[in-house]
């Protein structure tokens, strides 16, 4: 019991809490320092990048549904929020995986704009 509190009033005086999908997008499109757009998201993740992968080579061009990795056939859950409540909940899994598939996809990292309105199409999607 003390253990338990120890660790929940430590949470409390860091200010951690649980992100949302809503929090990211924010977050980008304060780093781009523009709006998000739901449409150049939803082209972005669709569009072929270096001629090779999109983003929904893996996560299906209706990312509502589950996907599967383009090299590996590894099962990947839904990526819209909508559809799986588990998804950009977690900054450093939502840091990670952008650095680790942007870098898959693109050869290099997604800018803030482009994160911000990958995030605007994935929260639009019911």
């Amino acid at each position: 019991m003390r253990h338990s509190l120890i660790i929940t009033a430590a949470l409390f005086a860091t200010g951690a809490q649980a992100e949302v999908p809503r929090d990211f997008l924010a977050r980008f499109e304060k780093e781009a320092g523009t709006a998000a757009s739901a449409e150049r998201g939803a082209r972005f993740f669709t569009a072929k990048q270096g001629g090779e992968w999109s983003c929904a080579s893996c996560h299906t061009e209706r990312p509502t549904l589950a996907g599967r990795h383009a090299r590996t056939d590894k099962a990947i859950a839904p990526l819209a929020p909508a559809a799986n409540a588990e998804r950009f909940t977690d900054a450093a899994k939502v840091d990670k995986w952008f650095r680790r598939n942007c870098n898959d996809t693109l050869n290099r990292l997604c800018s803030a704009q482009e994160k911000a309105d990958v995030m605007a199409w994935l929260l639009s999607l019911k």
